[in-house]
Order: C-alpha cells, then structure tokens, then sequence
C-alpha cells in the first residue's frame, strides 16, 4: 500500500513536470509563444526511486568510479539474517548491519578502509541478506596469502578450547549435507553441487591460476554430524571468527580483489524481479507504431514483495550504502543543458539565468574565476569543489570531506557527446566550449577532431583495408552487412570518412540487382544513385537492429526521392537511357537542324529549363524531318530532364527509343467522353513518372480525340 501511493503520488506528478533542453525553451521564448506545456516531454520514473533498475545501475557506476580510484575491492563479505518475524527481523538486520560497518572502519578489524559498498538482497524465501565490498588502503593491502589466514578461517574449531566459536559454525557456517549424501539438497544441479562442494582439503592457503582463493583446509580430522552425515572441514564456509562470534549469524568472508566481484553486487539489475506478464492489447492503428512506455505501470506490475521486504521498505531502510561520496557529473552539448519546469509556468519564469547555468558551465565559470581550479579536470574537480544549488547554483572550495567524480556514460552512437565525454576526461581548466576543441593552439570544428587530433581515436585504416581485402572474395551485400556491424557495434571512430573511401566496394553488385529486378539489361545508374541504393541497404540492416544512419551525423542519409525513384519501374525504365550515349547524339543530331528547327528546339528547350510550361505543336509535311527534332528532345535526358515520348499509334511509336502508346503510358481509356480522365491513380508508379516528367513528346497528336489531351489535362492537374 505505502509503495502504491509513492507511484501515485509519482503519476499524479508526472501531468504537472516537464524537461526540455535550455536551448529548445530559449527558441520558444524567442518565437512569442509563452506556453510552456507545448514543449518538452514528460518526466519518466526517477532514477532516485529506490528499487529501480535505473537507480541500481546508476549505483552500480558509482561502485565502478570507486574500482578506478582506488583498484579492486579486498574483501566480499555476506551477510544474512536469522529467521524471525517479519518486522523484527528487518530491524534487527539493519541494526547487526550498521554495527559491522561502523566496526570494519572504525576498528580497521581488516585494516584501513578507504572505501566500503553494501547492498541489500532478499532471497526467494524473503530473508534479506547483505553482500559488502570493502576498499582497504594499500598500506594495509595482503601480498602474500599466508596473510590472508589472519582474516579468514575455514576450518571447524577445536571444540574443546573454543566451544562457543564450534556452535557457530556447526550452526552458520556449514554447508550442506549435499552431494551424493543428499542428492535432493536444494544446491544440486545435474547431481552436483552448483557451489562446488565440498572443497578439496588443503595444507596452506594459496590463490589459483584464475585468481579465485584456496583456503586451507586441512584433514585434521575435525568433523559435524549434520542430519546424519559427517561434515567436515572441506564443507566449511570462510568466516571470520570476530564477526562470527559477535553477530552470530551466516557472515561469509572471501578475499577478491578482482573486477567480477564488483559486478556480482549488482547482478540482479540485469535480472530484476522474478516475474513474466502477458497482454493482449487491440490495435486499430494502420502503421507499427511502437507502444507507449509507462515506466511506473511496468514497475508496478506483477511486482512481488515478500513480508520482509515490505517491510523494509515501509521502514525506509537503505538498499544501497557507500561511504565514499561519489558526485556524478551530467554534462551536455552547447545549449542542450535540460531544464525541468512544470507545465503551467511562464517561459519567461523557466527561461532564468539559474536554468541557463549546468554543472559543466558551472565548471567552465569557476575555472575563469580560480587559477587552481584549471590545473583539474571535470571528473577531478569534485576532490577540491563543491556543486551547491544557490540561485544560481555554482562550484565552490570544498572545506572539509572529500568525494570523487564520475562523468556521466554515454554510447558511442551520441557522436559528439561521446567525443566530448573523452574530452573532459583530458582536458584542464576549459573557460568555454570551444577551450576544449583547442588542441595545440588549433581550433577544431568538432569535438570529434579535436579527439581525433589528440591521438584518442584510431584512423579506421585497419577497417578501409579489410573491406578492400574482403571485396576481393566477397559480394557488395556481405560488404554493406560488414559496415553496418561495425557501425552498430561503435567500432568505427570516424564512419564518414571509412564511407568515403570505400563506397565504391559497397555499391557492388547494386547495379546489377536494379537491372535484373527490373529486367533492363540496359539500366545505367549514376554514382550519386548507386551510393543511395547502398545508403538503403545500410538503412535497412540498421533499423533491423534498432539502429539508424541518423545516429551518425557525419554519415550521409539515403536520399528518399532517389530511392523511391529505384522502386518504380517506370522510372528506371526513363532511367535506363545510356546518357554518354545521348549526349554524343545530341552534339551530331543538333547540327543536322535547320535554322528553323533550332528555334523551335531553343524555345521548347528554354521553357523546359525555366519551368515555364506551355503546349508546342509541331507541324510538317512528310519528309520534313520531324523525328530528328523529336530526336533531339529527348537527348535532353543528357542533362537530367525526364522526358516522356509516345504516339497515338502503334507503329509510330517504335519509331523512336523508349516510345509508348499515349493510351498505354497514360492509362487513357478507350471510350472517351468530355468528363473522362485518367485511369491513374494518386501515389503509383505512373503518378510518380508523370510527376517527374518535364516535358511530354506526343506525336501523331491530331489524329486521336481532343476528350483524350482533355482527360490527360485534368489528371495532371489532380496530380
């Protein structure tokens, strides 16, 4: 019920906030429009709600801030409750948990810690449960594992000198029985243990060829009757005897000091809880739209919580706990800073110097006006500054504490933002934007260049070299297929640059697709329409994989009025003129013209180039040398022109390459009256030829019904 109400309160919020960026309001601002509510997008579900996989991931970063600050954790402590009411146990774990870390750092009982993280878990039966990574400092640091032995028993006490310590384990610490010994223990998985016991017995402690600890466990003979079995030391958890005999509960000590250990705090963030929903929802939509995303209802939905963790909850307890603060750093493009405001303010209210100013500017304004401050980079500046939220908020000396900077992650695919997160973690002291795109007295004109110009990125030779060697075995499709991956997968530092050095290889085997699906041997395709074709390939694999070229900003776009072009027969049948060919014609045919002729081809030419319009007939005795004219009309193809050639008849119009009847190219029909038109339709092929077509040469005119140039008349002008 109590985290019912949070999301309420949360949704019931959520019609009231909004968030745009700085520069989006400013624009507003600046067109008149005082409605605020018109522009940005809602607030999702906060990162800050305690449970979210967004706040876990975000603590998962700041835990892996830590691992670059001071290494890998030492110790991986687990700790869990003993069973009890629910309302009691939950208060008797916080209280055992607080206690242990306040004892781990202020009695060194591991030595001086640096640094400590804890979260906690609630396992499938609802008792929860604690896994702890301490930081230890490098002074106190084990190099040796025999040292280890002074932090980590693993063995059954002697009963006699330490009786009390020998109920502990015999009650906390034992694992098991399992195995053969008891075949349906709840850690079997294919008849064998899923936690790899009982051990091996060993005469020292020493750490293996993967990293992972052996402790010692020596046959000494020692041993615990549990539910009939003899366990003995092999099936001994590590423990730590102060711990141990202080909390008197399951608190399992391991030495780690290696990366996975870090990851395995935070691994139910990729499994989250443990539920599976199924919907049917009607769509009346015509296009694949995707689904709008409610974050609270899929939070909310099919979310079980055990008595325990419910209870933890209403109590307010801490999921997550680090003792080093960890400040995260946003950063943002020029002018792209977000504002969060509520619906109904003012522009003019939300448009405020508070807004305009972010942490990175923030920055930027405290290094112009400390000299110190410019010997730090962004994700330093934490260590000496201190981000307060005044009106307007500003950087100012840290007096006391000490905290660490983490930038915030971005992907590959946010281009100059990425370039600009390896930036800040480079560059010193920047007072404005273009500071950071300063490399050696140069300004670059991204911050792609500039990364590119400090040697942060590679060239992408090695990529331009094995598409060139792969063309050499490989067809144009597994090529386009080649270069999508490495743009999915980031790999590529510079895409337009790798595009404009082997488009070539790419746009293989396009032409010959376009002819054979068309079936026009005679099909030619100029270079900015071969890499269109291959830019729609690419697309396409893209999108398939929830990506796009749109992600890349230096990377060209399909052109769409090309690519619909490829996919009307009909235009690329006007396509398929050999336009080399043509031109060559033309040179020899217009100096066969008559002075005549040439001014009826200047004014029919001119009125095509100009758009001007207009309606030429053309007349002639037999023998008059129609079709040279008629000839060179069309060669206007040569200079990107579409021109349309039919004839009332048949025969004439074979007379000429690429003529068709007017009845057939038109889809005029065949009993005509005043009112007919064409039987062509709005967003087909023949309404996209006859949109493109600049000039339409009808020959043998008279000798076909006025009811059908009127119907033609009336269908271009519905088109």
């Amino acid at each position: 019920m109590v985290e019912s109400q949070r999301l309420h309160f949360i949704r019931g919020k959520q019609s009231e906030l909004r968030s745009d960026t700085y520069e989006s309001l400013r624009n507003l601002r600046m067109a008149g429009n005082s409605d605020a509510s018109t522009s940005g997008e809602r607030v999702i579900l906060r990162s800050s709600f305690s449970g979210r996989s967004r706040y876990m991931m975000q603590n998962y970063l700041d835990a892996m801030c830590l691992c670059r600050w001071y290494g890998y954790p030492d110790f991986f402590l687990t700790i869990t409750c003993n069973p009890d009411r629910p309302d009691i146990l939950c208060r008797i774990f916080k209280m055992k948990l607080d206690s242990m870390i306040k004892l781990l750092k202020d009695k060194a009982l591991f030595g001086k810690i640096k640094a400590a993280v804890y979260t906690i878990e609630f396992q499938k039966r609802g008792l929860p449960h604690a896994h702890i990574c301490l930081f230890i400092a490098p002074e106190n640091k084990i190099h040796n594992p025999s040292h280890m032995d002074n932090f980590i028993s693993s063995e059954i006490p002697d009963k006699v000198t330490e009786p009390d310590l020998y109920q502990l384990v015999s009650d906390h610490m034992l694992h098991g029985p399992c195995g053969e010994a008891n075949p349906s223990c709840s850690c079997m998985i294919d008849r064998e243990c899923s936690k790899n016991f009982p051990k091996r017995f060993q005469n020292e402690t020493s750490i293996d060829s993967n990293g992972f600890s052996l402790y010692k466990k020596r046959d000494n003979g020692r041993y615990v009757v549990k539910k009939g079995i003899n366990l003995d030391n092999r099936s001994v958890v590590p423990y730590n005897k102060i711990l141990l005999r202080k909390y008197q509960a399951h608190i399992n000590v391991e030495w780690c000091n290696q990366e996975g250990s870090i990851k395995y705090l935070f691994k139910y963030i990729n499994k989250g809880p443990d539920r599976a929903t199924i919907s049917l929802v009607q769509n009346n939509t015509a296009d694949n739209e995707d689904p709008q995303v409610d974050e609270i209802k899929a939070f909310y939905d099919c979310r079980y919580l055990s008595a325990c963790e419910a209870a933890w909850r209403i109590f307010a307890f801490d999921v997550h706990y680090r003792v080093l603060a960890v400040t995260r750093l946003p950063f943002h493009l020029p002018g792209q800073q977000q504002v969060i405001y509520g619906s109904k303010e003012d522009i003019d209210d939300v448009h405020t110097t508070s807004n305009s100013v972010s942490m990175i500017t923030g920055w930027m304004e405290a290094n112009r006006n400390y000299e110190h401050a410019r010997r730090l980079s962004y994700a330093e500046f934490p260590t000496q500054f201190v981000w307060k939220k005044t009106s307007p908020p500003k950087w100012v000396e840290r007096q006391s504490g000490f905290a660490i900077g983490r930038i915030h992650a971005v992907p590959a695919s946010f281009d100059e933002a990425y370039y600009l997160r390896i930036l800040l973690n480079k560059v010193k002291g920047p007072k404005c934007f273009e500071d950071i795109r300063i490399v050696d007295g140069f300004v670059c004109d991204s911050f792609r260049d500039a990364c590119y110009r400090r040697g942060l990125l590679d060239d992408d030779k090695e990529y331009i070299e094995a598409i060139e060697e792969a063309s050499h075995t490989a067809n144009g499709y597994y090529l386009r297929n080649m270069f999508a991956t490495m743009l999915i997968t980031s790999s590529l530092s510079r895409p337009d640059y790798v595009w404009d050095n082997t488009w070539q290889f790419l746009v293989d085997w396009i032409l010959y697709h376009q002819q054979k699906k068309h079936k026009n041997p005679g099909l030619s395709l100029s270079d900015d329409q071969l890499k269109n074709l291959a830019l729609l390939q690419i697309e396409d694999f893209l999108v398939s994989n929830n990506s796009s070229l749109r992600r890349f900003s230096h990377m060209p776009f399909p052109d769409q009025e090309s690519v619909s072009m490829s996919m009307n027969p009909l235009m690329m049948e006007e396509l398929s003129y050999d336009k080399d060919s043509l031109l060559n014609d033309f040179k020899l045919l217009y100096t066969s013209l008559t002075d005549e002729q040439k001014n009826v081809y200047n004014e029919i030419f001119n009125s095509v180039k100009r758009k001007k319009g207009g309606v030429f007939f053309v007349y002639g005795y037999g023998g008059y040398r129609k079709n040279i004219l008629m000839e060179n009309l069309i060669c206007l193809n040569s200079v990107k022109e579409r021109n349309c050639y039919v004839a009332s008849s048949g025969i004439a119009s074979l007379l000429l390459e690429g003529g068709r009847m007017a009845h057939s190219r038109f889809l005029i029909p065949i009993n005509l009256t005043e009112d007919s038109q064409c039987q062509v339709k709005g967003n087909t092929d023949v309404s996209e030829l006859l949109k493109k077509t600049s000039l339409i040469i009808w020959d043998e005119a008279p000798m076909i019904h006025k009811h059908a140039f009127e119907a033609l008349d009336r269908t271009l002008k519905m088109l």
